[in-house]
């Protein structure tokens, strides 16, 4: 029996794991279709290809993900950008960005995960949210000023980030979220790396303006819907009005 289950694990796992890697592959064609092959040129690449490294992403999934969204291959992209928009358990606001082929199939899958919750129509929650330009970075010294650098680097605020917050943030690393405008994202970047910050995040984003106060119990259900959401192939990022 003991056996089993641990076979049962492995195999959650391994899922989980390919989850991951087909998303960043995804997203890297997505990087790729958006701002060109060249990750010296393309912040949103840059900082996906540090995730393909850390995740053991093969070099040849890697080079066929740039070359189908750079349209350089023979494969070239057919991935659509939508966005949906409705609300979790307990009125909680929730942005859904999701890349598909197939939105004829995506739509109903959506409809399904959100059975619990509320998928609303376009434009139905949009004004309760920020859209922002979002780069997330540390640096090796812990004792590094967050806001001097959010300042020189041309950032409209920040907020610091832990590894408990982001586990791309090494232990005893100094972390930050760099909150931008939207067309500041690449140089906001590029400015960071020059100054010995490492990027793990740059890309345009969803910021909530308020939060519904949640006990413990609503706040395990959201938890729950939202990583049902997260857990779909073909959903990128899932941005929500809960802390």
């Amino acid at each position: 029996m003991g056996r089993q289950w641990l076979h049962a694990k492995r195999a959650i796992v391994n899922l989980k794991k390919g989850q991951t890697v087909g998303k960043i592959v995804k997203e890297i064609t997505v990087a790729a279709k958006l701002g060109g092959g060249d990750p010296a040129g393309n912040a949103r690449l840059f900082a996906v290809l540090e995730k393909a490294r850390k995740a053991s992403v093969t070099r040849d999934a890697i080079e066929r993900a740039i070359a189908k969204g750079a349209g350089t291959g023979g494969d070239k992209s057919s991935l659509e950008h939508v966005v949906f928009e409705g609300y979790a358990p307990h009125k909680v606001a929730v942005i859904v960005e999701v890349y598909t082929d197939n939105h004829q199939r995506t739509a109903p899958e959506m409809r399904v995960l959100f059975k619990s919750g509320h998928l609303g129509g376009a434009g139905s929650n949009k004004f309760l949210f920020e859209h922002v330009g979002l780069v997330e970075a540390h640096h090796a010294d812990a004792a590094s000023d967050l806001e001097a650098a959010a300042i020189e680097a041309g950032a409209n605020d920040f907020e610091k980030l832990t590894h408990q917050q982001n586990d791309d943030i090494p232990e005893g690393h100094a972390g930050a979220r760099f909150i931008t405008e939207r067309t500041q994202v690449h140089a906001v970047s590029t400015w960071l790396k020059a100054h010995g910050w490492a990027v793990v995040t740059s890309e345009l984003g969803y910021i909530a303006k308020t939060f519904p106060e949640l006990d413990d119990t609503a706040r395990a259900e959201v938890g729950e819907f939202l990583q049902a959401l997260e857990d779909h192939d073909d959903v990128q990022r899932v941005w929500a009005a809960v802390k």
